[in-house]
């Protein structure tokens, strides 16, 4: 298992957050995610200026073994997508917590961070599943 990066929080979907400067959230999966998916053939992204809802598929991650949603852990508005993937889905593999990142979500109101967890309880998670 990777280092996980202490600048981020992790939902229990295996999603990573990054709060960016401007108020927005960019969105990744873990590398505990895609790990277990394999190598990404196909990345379906949101379209710029779609709304999305805590909860909602946002986007699907596909490699050769498995399709997996992409759960947005926020309300809000799609402002970039990583559209390097569609050409390159390793990028997710290869760098899950940068250049793989997915997308980013303009908040539409205050987030609630409760249910997000950080690097030391998302690594908890993880032991429990593996045990």
């Amino acid at each position: 298992m990777s280092e996980l990066p202490g600048d981020l929080l992790y939902t229990r979907e295996h999603e990573w957050l990054r709060r960016e400067d401007d108020g927005s959230v960019t969105i990744g999966v873990t590398d505990h995610a895609q790990a277990a998916l394999g190598d990404l053939v196909y990345v379906e992204l949101p379209e710029v200026g779609q709304d999305v809802e805590n909860g909602s598929d946002m986007a699907v991650v596909e490699s050769v073994k498995a399709a997996s949603d992409v759960l947005s852990p926020i309300d809000g508005t799609v402002v970039a997508v990583n559209d390097e993937l569609s050409d390159d889905p390793e990028k997710a593999n290869t760098d899950p917590y940068g250049e793989g990142w997915i997308v980013r979500v303009q908040p539409s109101g205050d987030i609630d961070e409760s249910e997000w967890l950080t690097p030391d309880a998302y690594q908890d998670l993880l032991d429990e599943e593996e045990a």
